[in-house]
């Protein structure tokens, strides 16, 4: 879409289109939908509107349906913008640390989803983006948004801008090239080196969360998040938002429970118990599997697996609870034996740290039967094995 397409769409012609579009999008076939306002309509201004109308679906599933089917996106604007629940914890954080009303930078501001929870938490925001037409639409929604007394959006160089105004940067390097995901931090625009030097003060910068722990600098903290079970980003802290000397953390959403390498006695592993615990994967990608183990009274399965068992079946939010039901060895022929003498029909399949493809291991066992169960092919004191699991309740 070219910048004045969009701009025609915020005229009170094009927002008509636009309104008419989203309303009647998923409940019209496309392409008759598109047939249908031709008739009235340029086609450029149409094909943007409906371009609108799609993304604004899709981004009911990231941000709050009611803001979703008010603001605008580029498709990239959409895939790189943080989902609702990350961006309020963050700008949470933030504004705890910076105080009510505290100037922030949001550089590399996209089409604004981290800048308008920044100004609802009380900050006063300015948005750089350098891309004109995402510039626009990051301005559009803050309008749209009812936000204009607490952000504004400018156009222009993120490496270029004057910080000595703020008490704190948010950045978001560009993590896609034309290949897709980018996840070497060399390759992030602003490159990493522009990246340091904001850390180097007071920051907040968004990087992938398969970061590698040797590129994080010292005196900064790396947050892990995860929302309701799956890993979302990481966050690396610095300055006064960064306060405690806490270099790796897990935070898990909704609930705001949260894990540090403070909570961590260091590794413990000892023999199966009667108890297995899967970690949440932020607690994995902050090398919290100790800290989470100690929590549960429990260790490693091996040193080098994120299984934790323990003699106990203890509350956490930091990780999934099993019963140990059996082991076995991991052999084909011993396993569909004990699926076909169990009537076993429900099978789960979990791994890690073995070369074992879930769907061809369940095919190749032949499941038949009523009964349900979880198979969990890991390493168990350096040996392939095979733990038959019960999940516990959720909370147990």
């Amino acid at each position: 879409m070219q910048t004045a397409t969009f701009e025609a769409l915020l005229t009170p012609a094009g927002a008509a289109l636009l309104a008419e579009a989203t309303a009647a999008y998923g409940r019209e076939d496309e392409f008759a939908l598109g047939t249908r306002l031709r008739r009235s309509h340029p086609g450029e201004l149409v094909a943007a509107a409906l371009t609108q109308a799609r993304l604004r679906a899709r981004a009911a599933d990231k941000f709050e349906p009611a803001d979703a089917a008010r603001m605008f996106f580029t498709v990239d604007g959409y895939e790189q913008a943080t989902r609702v629940a990350v961006a309020r914890h963050r700008a949470s954080r933030l504004a705890a640390a910076s105080g009510a009303g505290a100037a922030v930078a949001d550089l590399c501001c996209g089409i604004g989803g981290d800048l308008v929870e920044l100004a609802r938490a009380g900050l006063a925001v300015t948005g750089v983006e350098a891309d004109p037409l995402t510039a626009a639409m990051a301005a559009a929604n803050v309008a749209a948004l009812e936000l204009t007394d607490a952000a504004r959006v400018e156009c222009g160089d993120a490496t270029a801008v004057d910080r000595t105004a703020f008490a704190a940067v948010v950045c978001d390097p560009a993590r896609r090239g034309s290949r897709g995901r980018v996840f070497d931090p060399g390759a992030y625009r602003p490159p990493w080196p522009f990246v340091l030097e904001l850390l180097a003060a007071t920051a907040c910068v968004k990087v992938a969360p398969g970061i590698p722990h040797d590129l994080l600098p010292g005196g900064v903290e790396a947050e892990w998040v995860s929302e309701r079970g799956e890993v979302k980003e990481a966050a690396l802290w610095s300055g006064g938002l960064a306060p405690g000397g806490v270099q790796r953390r897990a935070t898990l959403l909704p609930s705001g429970a949260t894990l540090t390498d403070r909570d961590d006695p260091g590794p413990v592993v000892r023999p199966l118990g009667g108890f297995l615990y899967e970690p949440d994967g932020a607690v994995i990608r902050a090398g919290l599997v100790t800290a989470a183990a100690a929590l549960v009274g429990g260790g490693l399965v091996d040193p080098s697996i994120a299984y934790v068992t323990a003699d106990d079946a203890v509350a956490t939010p930091f990780a999934r609870g099993y019963r140990v039901v059996d082991t076995l060895p991991y052999d084909v022929k011993t396993l569909r034996r004990y699926v076909r003498e169990q009537g076993i029909g429900i099978l789960t399949v979990k791994k890690r740290g073995v070369g074992v493809e879930p769907e061809k291991l369940r095919a190749a066992v032949r499941p038949q039967g009523d009964a349900v169960a979880t198979f969990v092919v890991t390493r168990v004191a350096g040996k392939a094995t095979v733990i038959v699991a019960e999940p516990l309740p959720q909370g147990v």
